[in-house]
């Protein structure tokens, strides 16, 4: 068995009671991986072959982890994938029998977690989804604060227009513009950002 980026340690996630969504496309292979995951303690709350609707199973059932096995996933499975991970992001595990490596390297791009070939034995569903679950998080944290950094990075750039547009009007330089915008918010109990934002409007519309 070959899995697809290993470089982690397993994480001392409970998975007891795991809500688990399976996709498979071979309903007779789909229902023995099935037995496994109930075997192992994880609760299946539903399994899709590849032409349902996964996105709208998600959102129904609201799973912990998503899996999907297959022969090899086509363009179409990697684009619902990337729907998914963009709009309700879950761990996913794909297990698949083709290991090349740019197939691979798309699956992750698209947002497979955990990228497993050759199949899979019961010892190690449980690392398998531990893994998936650890990688989800670590990316969710790396988003979040990308997405943080981004946001400050937007109302530094307000801020600044705001004052360089209130040091135009007053005559005054950039401590006492600063001040003026500050002292604005505090007087309006507001976030100098949102104050920053209402003046650059107030300039727009004025002399756009």
């Amino acid at each position: 068995m070959q899995i697809a980026i290993l470089d982690i340690q397993f994480s001392n996630a409970d998975l007891a009671n795991l809500d688990i969504l399976l996709v498979d496309s071979c309903t007779e292979r789909g229902a023995l991986l099935a037995d496994t995951l109930q075997n192992e303690g994880f609760r299946l709350v539903a399994v899709l072959s590849l032409e349902d609707d996964l996105l709208n199973a998600v959102e129904q059932h609201s799973p912990d982890a998503v899996i999907i096995d297959l022969e090899s996933p086509g363009r179409d499975t990697l684009d619902t994938v990337r729907s998914l991970q963009s709009t309700l992001p879950r761990p996913l595990v794909m297990f698949s029998q083709n290991g090349e490596p740019d197939l691979i390297r798309k699956a992750v791009t698209a947002g497979v977690t955990a990228y497993v070939v050759d199949g899979i034995q019961t010892k190690h569903i449980n690392p398998l989804l531990d893994e998936a679950i650890v990688r989800f998080e670590q990316h969710q944290a790396l988003e979040a604060e990308l997405a943080a950094t981004k946001a400050q990075l937007q109302q530094r750039k307000l801020i600044e227009k705001a004052k360089g547009i209130v040091m135009k009007q007053r005559g005054c330089d950039e401590g006492a513009a600063y001040q003026l915008l500050r002292t604005q918010a505090m007087r309006q109990n507001k976030k100098l950002v949102d104050v920053a934002d209402s003046v650059i409007t107030a300039a727009e519309l004025l002399d756009p």
